[in-house]
């Protein structure tokens, strides 16, 4: 239990490092007050462009990656059956760190770039898969949201899958407690995108055209 709590509060502090607000700070605005109010990429590209929105989402991606390995050197070794479960620990404080930063008045994003760090964390197969299905999703429909909502959904998906195959060579316990959180993290996503997804629905969602050429 120890490690479990270790590695979410290591996650958590790694979390708070707020790209896109550190980013618009340094730009002299602050990324909750423009756009749609939300501190993450796709509000930073539309408010800032896209050299900013791919800092941001680099950043925010690399931020749930380091967070991952810091837990995965420091029990790893300790505890190799349980590896892959405090990873996912550390990649859901982290995401939990993105969107609610404690001295942002937990007003933060919506954990998008975090899940993808935790995905290249975790399985390559899923990282190349996400990659295509996130940017093959946007270049065709031109919603980031559906995109990341499709991602969110393959992260659930993969995960079911490497528990079930046996790819995390641990317990049957520690599968499910692996599902089970990627079941949060995939749900937390899709809670953060419930305006989103009503917008999708009603077709009345706003398209991102980020591979035209622009700023």
């Amino acid at each position: 239990m120890i490690m479990r709590i270790a590695a979410l509060i290591i996650g958590y502090l790694f979390g708070n490092f707020q790209t896109s607000y550190i980013y618009g700070k340094m730009h002299g605005i602050d990324i909750r007050t423009k756009g749609s109010g939300n501190a993450g990429t796709t509000n930073t590209l539309r408010t800032l462009g896209k050299k900013a929105g791919a800092i941001v989402m680099i950043g925010d991606i690399i931020k749930c990656v380091i967070a991952v390995y810091i837990v995965h050197f420091l029990f790893g070794a300790k505890a190799p059956q349980m590896d892959y479960l405090l990873r996912m620990y550390a990649g859901l404080g982290c995401i939990l760190g993105h969107n609610y930063p404690f001295y942002m008045n937990f007003k933060g994003g919506k954990g998008v770039a975090c899940t993808g760090g935790l995905i290249i964390a975790m399985s390559l197969p899923m990282t190349l898969i996400g990659i295509v299905l996130f940017f093959g999703t946007i270049a065709l429909t031109h919603y980031v949201s559906l995109g990341s909502l499709l991602v969110g959904a393959e992260f659930l998906i993969g995960i079911i899958i490497m528990a079930v195959t046996g790819k995390f060579q641990t317990t049957t316990a520690i599968n499910i407690e692996i599902v089970i959180l990627a079941a949060i993290i995939s749900g937390m996503m899709y809670v953060r995108h419930s305006k989103n997804i009503r917008a999708l629905l009603t077709g009345t969602e706003r398209k991102t055209y980020i591979f035209k050429s622009g700023k």
